[in-house]
């Protein structure tokens, strides 16, 4: 068995992903969720982040392609990520 890593964003992550389990699935959320579910992906750890992440989908009533299809239109009409100075930020590491 492979040892499980542990990602070095995870920390941060897990504290988006806690807000992620009690939020509705708005713009900023389904973006935030699409990210940590590409960024996760095949990951050999993080395992109950993961696991966390596939219930959000479940409480949204999404799939992974319907998330990925919203996504796409949300940032192809405009910046999802914006920081206080309006400048685009992104954080797909």
């Amino acid at each position: 068995m492979a040892q499980e890593q542990k990602h070095p964003q995870e920390k941060g992550d897990r504290l988006i992903v806690n807000e992620l389990l009690v939020a509705e699935p708005e713009p900023r959320n389904l973006a935030e969720l699409a990210r940590l579910r590409i960024r996760y992906c095949n990951f050999p750890g993080a395992r109950q982040l993961s696991q966390d992440l596939d219930l959000i989908l479940e409480q949204w009533q999404l799939t992974e392609e319907e998330l990925f299809e919203q996504t796409r239109q949300l940032h192809h009409k405009g910046k999802v990520y914006r920081s206080a100075s309006n400048e685009e930020q992104q954080d797909w590491t």
